[in-house]
């Protein structure tokens, strides 16, 4: 019993020893160490790694807001029967969920865009077609444009992260009188000079070698623009979109840049079977068909001298209707005679040149015809048809003019030959269809002064003219074959126009518009 108490005392008493030497050991280690702060500094550092964290989500969302206050996405190139706009939207709205975007169409779409996110008040589908019973402003987009920046992508584009539209801003900034472009991956972009020129109904496409500037930009890609510039265009949403707007910009001398860096993602590959490539195809000529014919293009010259023609033909009318008081149309609205009229008139020329001297036929080039082939040996820019003088008793060697005076005749090459409505001379049209054409005028000789039985009061070169220029005729080039013309024809056409004629051009009637010097 006792040895039981002892060893219980002894357990105790060592217990106490421990207890007591601990408190003595922690007493003595509060007052040397300062570790009151240890959960602060703790808690502190989890605070700021924490703050970083919604610092940089912060930032994100703030950078998305920053963004979507400066500029809005705009679609206008997809295809009713084919289309990857759902996907396409979906992309944009991961990376930017507040930005407002735009789906312009020709027409409500049918069958209707099924779009990933239902009621949001960011996404608009705008229909340029005029429908009765709805408001004129809902086929306005600039209604809705209310941003000055626009993002104009294409369908079928993945949007991976944000950094893509801040590098094309920060491009815009440094550039802001430039138009900023972006590629889509897989797409070797062709960079093109562009030159417009509306007098001549003529664009003509270059290969840009020299400059880092594009006038044009062939291939898939992200364009960057300003609402002002757009405004500017006449027409802002035509298709194709990206032609549109390249014409009118180098109209308007605004160049491209490819923004360093910066490329996109492709989504959905598009009409890859044969029938919706086939109708993409097919579309798509059809609307820069239409495209140039708003724009007055009637001649497109791409590299290698290529050349794509968008006017008339034998089977259609000509460009411009019925001439009054030798004023066409087209000199009001500051333009020359369309290329292909041009060619065409050339083409008709040269086809009664040869006619003519088959059958021997004594004839001249006259009035603002031989006035062309002295200046540049063409017919002069904004004429509209070419004038040929001949000895009236020279008829009788050529069937086609013989017969002319009895009937309309179209010959085996389709021209058109016929007594003119106006007067006693021949036209000769390009076709039934087309009255582009050359006019014949018989004179004869009295007492050796040359005349004619039609005079047209309006035209100040409508006159007799003394024989000996014609004696002997001379030759001179014209519309790229040699042709006769009077002899002396310096003379000759002072005689008819007055002195200074050849080197000072003015239009028919320059009472009414002055030729721009």
């Amino acid at each position: 019993m006792m040895r039981i108490l002892t060893w219980k005392t002894c357990l105790i008493g060592a217990f106490l020893t421990n207890f007591i030497i601990g408190f003595i050991m922690w007493l003595n280690l509060d007052k040397n160490c300062n570790c009151s702060n240890f959960h602060e500094t703790y808690t502190s550092y989890i605070r700021a790694g924490n703050q970083k964290h919604r610092l940089e989500i912060s930032s994100i969302n703030d950078s998305d807001v920053q963004l979507s206050s400066k500029a809005l996405i705009l679609v206008r190139e997809f295809e009713y029967f084919e289309n990857d706009l759902p996907d396409t939207v979906k992309s944009i709205r991961n990376i930017l969920p507040t930005v407002k975007i735009l789906i312009i169409a020709d027409k409500i779409p049918y069958p209707p865009l099924q779009l990933p996110i239902e009621n949001d008040e960011n996404i608009h589908i705008i229909s340029l077609k005029q429908y009765v019973g709805r408001s004129f402003e809902y086929t306005q987009p600039f209604n809705l444009i209310d941003k000055e920046h626009i993002f104009i992508v294409p369908d079928s584009l993945r949007m991976e992260n944000l950094s893509q539209m801040i590098a094309m801003m920060e491009a815009h900034n440094k550039n802001p009188k430039t138009i900023i472009a972006a590629p889509i991956d897989g797409e070797n972009l062709s960079c093109l000079s562009l030159n417009v020129s509306l007098r001549h109904w003529t664009i003509k496409y270059g290969i840009n070698t020299a400059d880092r500037y594009c006038n044009v930009l062939e291939g898939m890609h992200v364009v960057l623009l300003t609402k002002s510039l757009l405004l500017q265009f006449g027409y802002p949403f035509s298709r194709p979109f990206t032609t549109s707007l390249y014409i009118q910009a180098s109209q308007q001398k605004i160049k491209t840049q490819v923004a360093k860096g910066v490329s996109f993602k492709r989504g959905k590959n598009l009409f890859s079977n044969a029938h919706y490539k086939w109708k993409y195809s097919t579309l798509n000529t059809e609307r820069k068909h239409n495209l140039y014919k708003d724009f007055g293009i009637k001649k497109v010259i791409y590299p290698a001298s290529k050349v794509e023609w968008h006017g008339c033909s034998k089977n259609t009318a000509r460009c411009f209707g019925t001439v009054i008081n030798n004023m066409p149309e087209y000199l009001y609205e500051k333009r020359w005679t369309p290329p292909c009229c041009l060619e065409n008139l050339r083409q008709t020329a040269r086809y009664v040149f040869t006619i003519l001297e088959k059958c021997k036929v004594r004839y001249w080039l006259e009035g603002g015809s031989l006035l062309g082939a002295v200046r540049t040996n063409d017919i002069i820019p904004w004429d509209y048809d070419v004038d040929v003088g001949i000895y009236k008793d020279d008829i009788q060697k050529c069937e086609w003019l013989k017969n002319s005076l009895q009937q309309s005749i179209v010959d085996t090459q389709g021209f058109l030959w016929e007594k003119a409505h106006e007067g006693d001379f021949i036209r000769v049209q390009f076709s039934q269809t087309n009255h582009l054409h050359v006019d014949i005028f018989p004179f004869y000789s009295r007492n050796g002064t040359m005349t004619k039985n039609t005079w047209f009061p309006s035209h100040k070169q409508d006159t007799e003219f003394p024989e000996h220029y014609l004696k002997p005729l001379y030759k001179i080039k014209f519309i790229g074959v040699v042709v006769s013309a009077p002899n002396n024809y310096r003379k000759f056409l002072e005689f008819k126009f007055g002195k200074g004629v050849i080197e000072n051009p003015e239009y028919p009637d320059s009472k009414v518009l002055k030729f721009p010097k």
